[in-house]
């Protein structure tokens, strides 16, 4: 299992390093046809490659990815307490020694625990599991970034779009007050008698279909770039709301991971504490044993150690209550991540929980 993680964590260091790279290729595009669209060059096209698809497709594969990896150190964490089990009881191999010796029995079990890996396992998976809240953490600072950026290009872009159907305004009234002059003075040269007066009158309908002209012209351009703008504004505005959803994906990954890592400590501790008081309870019941046998001096000796190991027993108890509470809580925090995650990433979870992969 340990080398499926590996391999695992290091795909989804791949899978978020291009994600990263088409993150910041799509901003790099919005940015530069903001650029282009500055100088007055026609963005159309590049508005239309800006696609979002691939950019979606890919990040879902790779939070999938990072899912079932999640699932996969719950998986290695449940799997401790067969092990915590085996530290506790007897293997077959100590059980029958006692048989013939109940202390050889109890040194061949003693050594095993002294020697036990449990805490390099459990080490070991919340490394892992810092590793991939550092992978993620990168990619949610990557995606606010990118995020930041755009926000700004959209405001620029918003305040022209502004400007832009500001002045179409002012056109389109110009306009209209253009025609009721215009209409007058064509009525006029209709009706005026006096040739050099009719060609006053043509002259300065010439000159006001000529701004009338110009006008319209004016408004044909503005209201392309408004349109531009229009669709630039709807596609950066997209890409905000797609970076936002994505950093919370992210944001409920970490929580989760963050949490079980607390938990997993948590667990460590609880299995430290059960096994010294087992321990402490072994050299208790072994003391009172030897003490039976032995004269008053060496009893005094056993009675003064006994009462050392019932103090340190008491203050175990005593600071069993701070743990208990502390515990409650990270299993509270956890529980709450998990219904998160599970809410997030229902179908990884389904396909987890019923083995169906490959399916």
């Amino acid at each position: 299992m340990a080398g499926n993680l590996d391999a695992q964590i290091k795909e989804s260091q791949a899978q978020v390093q291009e994600a990263q790279t088409k993150i910041a290729e799509l901003t790099g595009r919005i940015e530069t046809a903001r650029e282009k669209m500055a100088t007055g060059a026609d963005i159309s096209i590049d508005i239309e490659n800006a696609t979002l698809d691939d950019v979606h497709a890919h990040t879902q594969v790779m939070n999938a990815n990072i899912a079932e990896l999640i699932m996969g150190l719950d998986d290695v964490t449940a799997g401790f307490s067969k092990d915590f089990d085996e530290m506790r009881s007897k293997t077959g191999w100590e059980t029958f020694v006692g048989i013939f010796s109940k202390h050889r029995s109890e040194s061949l079990r003693q050594e095993r625990m002294r020697t036990a890996s449990i805490d390099d396992k459990l080490q070991d998976l919340i490394s892992k599991s810092d590793t991939i809240v550092q992978l993620l953490q990168s990619q949610l600072d990557m995606l606010n970034d990118q995020k930041a950026r755009v926000e700004t290009n959209l405001t620029e872009t918003l305040d022209d779009r502004e400007a832009v159907v500001g002045a179409l305004e002012k056109l389109k009234a110009d306009i209209q007050a253009l025609d009721p002059k215009i209409i007058e003075l064509e009525n006029k040269i209709s009706m005026e008698q006096d040739a050099a007066a009719r060609t006053k009158l043509e002259s300065e309908l010439a000159e006001l279909n000529a701004r009338y002209n110009e006008m319209v012209q004016q408004e044909q351009v503005n209201l392309a770039r408004s349109q531009t703008l229009e669709r630039y504004i709807e596609k950066g505005k997209t890409w905000v709301d797609s970076l936002q959803n994505q950093a919370a994906t992210q944001m409920v990954l970490i929580n989760k991971l963050q949490t079980d890592t607390k938990q997993r400590v948590v667990l460590y501790d609880a299995l430290s504490k059960s096994l010294k008081t087992a321990q402490q309870q072994d050299v208790a019941h072994r003391i009172n044993e030897i003490g039976v046998q032995t004269d008053k001096e060496a009893q005094a000796a056993m009675a003064s150690i006994g009462t050392a190991t019932n103090q340190k027993m008491a203050d175990m108890m005593e600071a069993h209550e701070e743990h208990m509470v502390f515990a409650r809580d990270v299993l509270e925090a956890k529980a709450k991540a998990d219904e998160r995650f599970a809410r997030r990433f229902a179908e990884i979870v389904e396909k987890h929980d019923k083995n169906l992969y490959g399916a």
